[in-house]
């Protein structure tokens, strides 16, 4: 179980996404904060990453990786499709 609220993780989350979207932006992409819920975080892949068959692979093992080393081991990312902002319950 995570030792941390969801409200005390989105400061630190954004700090790994900040610290990750370089590399994705090397490539003509982006990510997008969406928010944390349940020790899930919640992230949009922007740019070049839509559709791109290694988006599952940037995710798992370039943010989710990240995130899991910096933060804490058993946080997961979920990818939220265009237009799923404001209904991430549906994921």
């Amino acid at each position: 179980m995570i030792p941390f609220s969801d409200e005390e993780l989105v400061g630190p989350v954004k700090s790994v996404i900040d610290k990750v979207r370089p590399s994705i932006a090397l490539d003509g992409g982006d990510i997008e904060f969406i928010a944390v819920k349940n020790g899930s975080v919640y992230v949009q892949l922007k740019g070049a990453c839509i559709g791109c068959a290694s988006s599952g692979t940037t995710l798992k093992y370039g943010v989710e990786r990240q995130l899991r080393m910096d933060i804490h081991p058993e946080l997961t990312v979920v990818n939220v499709p265009a237009g799923m902002e404001n209904d991430i319950d549906n994921l």
